[in-house]
């Protein structure tokens, strides 16, 4: 199981709703139908204002997003319920959003659905940080070095959500540990 990531982060500030990280008009893409699935990673965070955005999350034309790791302030993916959202960052190869708080419902659905580490981190990292940083991101250390200045900042550990992402999701990780019949 992969515990260090290390790449280029995409910084985005408070308040990101699940609109803006995916807008309401692909929702009819079936995240179980693997084209879909593959097709909801390029609209993941194109509801930005790109007046606030210039630079894409997922370039026009790509499937997959340069960025796997998210750098967010308070209240990310507010909004609604919608489970797309975190399997649309997923889909993109995003891995990791740091985030110094999170919507629940938003959490929730990053864990049970096992594309995202959502890491709550302890300082205001979007401030610090610019598109395109490079990070290394230590899930057993619960730490985030910034390649450029060797500097290392800190994020809450992700204790019993961690073998959860781990496993792929809720039900992989039921099936995993017996808690239900394995397929």
């Amino acid at each position: 199981m992969q515990t260090v990531f290390t790449g280029p982060v995409y910084v985005v500030r408070d308040n990101i709703d699940t609109d803006q990280i995916i807008s309401a008009q692909f929702l009819n893409l079936v995240p179980t139908i693997p084209e879909e699935y593959e097709k909801l990673g390029s609209y993941a965070l194109a509801g930005l204002p790109e007046s606030l955005y210039p630079i894409r999350y997922v370039k026009e034309g790509q499937l997959d997003s340069d960025y796997p790791i998210v750098v967010a302030g308070k209240n990310f993916g507010c909004g609604s319920s919608r489970e797309h959202a975190p399997i649309a960052l997923g889909s993109a190869k995003g891995r990791i959003i740091l985030a110094e708080s999170f919507a629940r419902i938003f959490f929730r659905n990053s864990v049970a659905t096992g594309e995202l580490y959502p890491c709550e981190i302890t300082e205001r990292l979007c401030d610090t940080l610019k598109t395109g940083d490079v990070v290394t991101v230590d899930l057993d250390a619960a730490t985030v070095t910034v390649q450029a200045t060797g500097k290392v900042f800190h994020f809450k550990p992700l204790g019993d959500v961690r073998p959860v992402v781990d496993a792929g999701g809720l039900f992989n990780y039921a099936r995993k540990s017996g808690m239900i019949p394995a397929q």
